[in-house]
């Protein structure tokens, strides 16, 4: 089968185009660097040619609302025209648990992802939404933008993270798959408070700041309530734990 991975250079993409690759199917990494923009359209005929799935994990390089909302709506447009032109028979789209709730949170980020998903769901092609946890990998980052004066102001929520093997596994299982029409909810097999993960990530690092549970921190921008990042309690559950993951990639980041 043909599968165009649009990001398909990125965390999620490659994972995911090598494990396609590993099964025998011919896949594009559709991404700038390659020669293709969805945002703008460039190589995107190309890279749509003959594919019967398109799976998109790619992510828009603004954080804020404005930003990605340009983001996310003018590729998603794209990939849905394009990808009707040239005949894909599935849209998989990788998004996040909970995005309404954080879209209603006044999370800019997540209104756009929110968005995209609208204009999928609504494009009548047929689809799947892949709604994954928040990665291991970008737990560090996490903590650096919470630091403030010396400590980490992190807010005072649960996380149930997964590993980005397992959201890629998530993602391919997704597209190899009937479209759902639908979404499929994936998380972690253990629940953290994000204190406790922030403060795994510092002492992984032999960093002693301190890290502060601020009932008024946000999440990107998003006031949450303690559950609004977990997954509901028919979600599949990934394999990895946070423990195995740090000691398969203790250099992770």
């Amino acid at each position: 089968m043909r599968i165009t991975v649009i990001g398909g250079t990125g965390l999620i993409g490659t994972r995911v185009v090598r494990i396609l690759n590993d099964r025998g199917h011919d896949v594009v990494a559709a991404a700038r660097a390659t020669g293709v923009n969805s945002f703008t359209g460039e190589g995107l005929a190309d890279a749509l040619d003959g594919a019967s799935v398109v799976v998109d994990v790619s992510n828009s390089s603004y954080t804020d609302g404005a930003g990605a909302q340009e983001f996310f709506y003018t590729s998603t447009l794209n990939l849905l025209a394009y990808g009707q032109a040239a005949g894909v028979a599935h849209h998989v789209a990788l998004s996040v648990v909970g995005t309404d709730r954080l879209a209603r949170a006044q999370g800019g980020y997540f209104v756009a992802k929110e968005q995209q998903e609208s204009l999928i769901t609504a494009s009548g092609r047929p689809f799947t939404l892949v709604h994954a946890t928040q990665f291991f990998e970008f737990i560090r980052s996490i903590t650096d933008h919470a630091m403030r004066e010396g400590a980490a102001h992190i807010a005072d929520v649960l996380a149930q993270p997964m590993a980005a093997d397992d959201v890629a596994r998530a993602v391919v299982e997704a597209a190899l798959a009937e479209p759902l029409f639908g979404t499929g909810e994936f998380g972690g097999p253990e629940v953290f408070s994000l204190k406790e993960l922030a403060s795994l990530d510092l002492r992984s690092r032999q960093d002693d700041r301190e890290v502060v549970a601020d009932p008024l921190g946000t999440y990107f921008g998003a006031h949450l309530g303690a559950r609004d990042l977990l997954p509901e309690a028919t979600a599949t559950l990934a394999p990895t734990r946070y423990h195995d993951w740090r000691v398969q990639a203790p250099g992770a980041a």
